[in-house]
């Protein structure tokens, strides 16, 4: 149940930045991390998905669970509108 209330805190935590720039740090295994800029593009009640521009045209979604969020498995630092960063923190 404790589990449950730290997802759902996260989740309404990443809601209001729908559409809105994201820098995205995920932990992809054996010392090697991704780091992209994207836009936070969806919300889902298990996963949230990040569209990440290549380039003009190739367009990459990715998408991770709030779990990985809570693990530290990824890491959200989104730009706020007066210029600074908020890093979603579970």
């Amino acid at each position: 149940m404790l589990k449950d209330n730290a997802l759902l805190k996260i989740k309404k935590s990443i809601e209001p930045f729908v559409g809105k720039k994201v820098k995205i740090k995920a932990n992809r295994g054996r010392k090697k991390t991704y780091e992209k800029i994207g836009i936070l593009e969806k919300v889902y009640p298990n996963i949230f998905v990040i569209r990440i521009e290549e380039s003009p045209e190739f367009i990459n979604r990715v998408s991770y669970s709030y779990s990985d969020v809570l693990t530290d498995s990824v890491e959200l630092i989104f730009c706020a509108g007066n210029g600074k960063a908020v890093k979603i923190k579970h």
